[in-house]
């Protein structure tokens, strides 16, 4: 993955500027040019200040595809996915799939 190009898409995405991150991220504006305009590798402490300056973890920067965030909604959900038998599994599928067929 080239670091640089997935952080312009990033700004792009964000409709920012380089002002902008440098000001989200808490990083001088010189640390977040050189990035830009020298193609100077960051550190992984830059990284993952600017990761929290978008507000997306290091997994989601260096990710190929788009992730799907894990809500607390979510976590518990598995949670309590992973702690079942099979067969309830199997059933607790069986319930969701008639509910959802049924919200149709």
């Amino acid at each position: 993955m080239d670091i640089h190009a997935r952080l312009h898409q990033l700004l792009m995405e964000r409709g920012w500027t380089e002002y902008r991150l440098s000001r989200e991220c808490d990083l001088a504006q010189t640390t977040i040019g050189n990035i830009f305009r020298r193609n100077t590798m960051p550190s992984l402490a830059t990284l993952e200040t600017i990761c929290k300056g978008f507000g997306i973890s290091m997994s989601q920067l260096f990710a190929e595809e788009e992730m799907v965030e894990l809500t607390p909604e979510l976590k518990e959900l598995f949670d309590c996915w992973i702690a079942l038998a099979p067969e309830q599994k199997k059933a607790a599928l069986a319930m969701l799939k008639a509910m959802n067929h049924d919200s149709l």
